[in-house]
């Protein structure tokens, strides 16, 4: 089995009611930690983007990349009729311990079996695509799945501010040939490892991908850490 340190941490979280941290690489940072009780907040201990996510979905919801099914969760309690997707084997044997009704243990891409009126990507949803061009790919995907007059919202964060010196400087050139927002993970869980690409972007980033896949993209909120959630729908 791959290596999958987000499901086992979310496993251990759930059985034992304590987890260690997962230690996260990247081509720009070092020993970041991330907390296994994360991936089962509340809907107040939410940062803003989410929460208004969760107030502006309707109808039929595909929660994406749910994790442990913090968002489902809540959707589901408050009758929404939402379906849970997330390719972790290990994750979605906890959401369903949770009680989450429909889960679907599958990656996006080989996923075509409904159609919803609100398809929801958190968590730095945006990242699943890996890079621009990849964005592009999931962005035309999502659109086969979408109702009618269905909406993506969405969230990322521009990182632009890593780069910033104190005198408003970069120690970057943002204009290089790779999009700044396209980086490199290597998440550690005890003994299991998992590297991937993870893509953040700024909304005029988004809003132009979102556009070569036919969809007009609205900002809908600005978080309080250079976060954002964004709303896209057919522009036909």
């Amino acid at each position: 089995m791959m290596n999958d340190p987000f499901g086992e941490a979310i496993h251990d979280y759930f059985e034992n009611e304590k987890a260690p941290d997962l230690i996260v690489n990247s081509n720009y940072t070092e020993g970041e930690e991330i907390a296994a009780s994360w991936f089962f907040r509340t809907e107040k201990e939410m940062p803003i983007v989410e929460r208004t996510a969760l107030k502006r979905c309707n109808g039929k919801v595909l929660d994406i990349g749910a994790a442990a099914g913090c968002h489902a969760i809540i959707l589901q309690k408050k009758g929404f009729n939402v379906t849970a997707l997330e390719k972790s084997e290990k994750a979605v044997e906890i959401m369903r311990k949770r009680g989450i009704q429909k889960v679907v243990c599958i990656d996006i891409y080989n996923y075509s079996d409904n159609q919803f009126d609100t398809i929801l990507l958190l968590m730095n949803g945006v990242g699943i695509g890996e890079t621009l061009a990849g964005l592009e790919k999931l962005l035309n995907h999502l659109k086969t799945l979408l109702s009618e007059k269905g909406q993506i919202l969405i969230d990322s964060t521009d990182i632009k501010y890593l780069f910033e010196e104190e005198d408003g400087s970069l120690w970057i050139d943002l204009t290089n040939e790779k999009y700044y927002g396209e980086m490199e993970y290597e998440v550690q869980y005890k003994k299991s490892v998992s590297k991937f690409k993870w893509l953040f972007v700024d909304f005029k980033e988004l809003k132009k991908v979102a556009g070569k896949a036919g969809l007009a993209c609205i900002l809908v909120e600005n978080g309080k850490h250079h976060d954002f959630l964004a709303q896209l729908k057919s522009k036909i």
